[in-house]
């Protein structure tokens, strides 16, 4: 990059939970301050293109897109790429891949495959807590409302999932399952943690470095002038991919000695004075 100021020639992109958005009790309350909205407007006012980068499914980041009004958002870490959020209306949340807008990009694999995998897993380990995303509609052997209280979601024998695309298998395995699980992942999925505790198989190309090259193409910047802010695990490709990759000061060690700079922490707003110290 060729400098740390930002201007309309750089792209910023951002993670939610852990990086912009303050951490609360539970997943549903955490939320952005004040002084976040307020400095990404400041970002729109400048024409300083901005992105968020997450791994929620629409459903739950939509409320964020809708307030900061992104120029794109990278949905379930990478699986959805909305290019034109201001004109993508997601009438219906739980739509089939067919339907979405015609400036998103969805990258996953066919639904009997991901079925196919899951059983094998619970073969193994028949209490494993394991689901299918397709369509932002959550198909699992398990309760979810353990870990989200919102999200559209079925149970499942994953032999009754329809026909479609699927964005993500995501895991909640238990200490002893760990290993056993991820060897099971096929050499054609990449896994990704999520918080330490989530595992999320997914397309190869379903991450936010590949989402980040698409955002290039898009805007015609080059990844060498792009921000990327991160906490987790998986920000660090993207963070790498990026000319300047910075970790707020409460990630994960992997992410802190990877960053070329870490600001405070999200919960003291340490992306937006980073962005505030840094526009003309």
């Amino acid at each position: 990059m060729r400098s740390h100021m930002l201007d309309d020639a750089t792209m910023v992109v951002v993670d939610l939970d852990g990086t912009l958005l303050h951490d609360a009790p539970t997943f549903e309350e955490r939320d952005l301050s004040p002084y976040s909205e307020q400095t990404i407007e400041e970002l729109h006012k400048q024409h300083i293109p901005f992105a968020i980068a997450t791994a929620r499914p629409v459903s739950t980041a939509l409320p964020f897109v809708e307030r900061l009004q992104p120029d794109a958002c990278v949905y379930l870490n990478g699986a959805l790429i909305d290019l034109d959020p201001a004109h993508s209306t997601f009438a219906s949340l739980n739509q089939p891949a067919h339907a979405l807008p015609p400036t998103t990009r969805l990258i996953g694999f066919p639904s009997p495959m991901a079925a196919q995998l899951c059983l094998q897993m619970l073969e193994v380990f028949p209490d494993l807590e394991i689901g299918i995303v397709m369509d932002d509609v959550r198909y699992t052997s398990f309760d979810i409302s353990k870990y989200w209280k919102t999200q559209t979601w079925q149970y499942t024998d994953f032999t009754d999932v329809p026909d479609g695309t699927v964005a993500k298998i995501i895991v909640f395995p238990k200490p002893e399952q760990w290993d056993t699980v991820l060897a099971m992942v096929p050499a054609s999925m990449d896994v990704h943690v999520s918080e330490g505790t989530l595992l999320m198989i997914t397309h190869q190309d379903a991450n936010k470095e590949h989402a980040l090259r698409v955002l290039g193409e898009q805007w015609q910047v080059h990844t060498d002038y792009m921000v990327t802010f991160g906490d987790d695990i998986i920000d660090i490709n993207m963070m790498r991919q990026s000319g300047h990759g910075v970790a707020v000061a409460n990630a994960v060690p992997q992410v802190l000695d990877i960053a070329d700079e870490v600001c405070e922490s999200n919960n003291d707003d340490g992306v937006a004075k980073w962005l505030r110290n840094h526009m003309s």
